[in-house]
């Protein structure tokens, strides 16, 4: 299993975001918080998805809280730590 740092995590969270969103990755702050990029219910799914994927993880089986979604910062982190 490869080990990403928590900033290779957030710049791929910040590429997937903005695909997402269908913005550019330089407008996607990784501190400010999902729903003022515009991360709505739907985006949001999309987003949970990609994670799964791109990190081989099973969101659901985890003890993730909603706090942990607040930021592209704080799901990177939390990420990082379930690998």
């Amino acid at each position: 299993m490869d080990k990403r740092s928590v900033k290779e995590i957030e710049e791929i969270l910040i590429r997937e975001v903005a695909a997402i969103l269908s913005v550019g990755p330089s407008t996607i702050v990784p501190d400010v918080p999902l729903h003022e990029l515009g991360v709505d219910s739907l985006s949001f799914v999309e987003l949970l998805v990609v994670i799964e994927k791109t990190f081989n993880l099973k969101l659901m089986e985890t003890s993730l809280t909603k706090e942990d979604f607040q930021t592209i910062r704080s799901l990177a982190s939390c990420i990082s730590k379930m690998r």
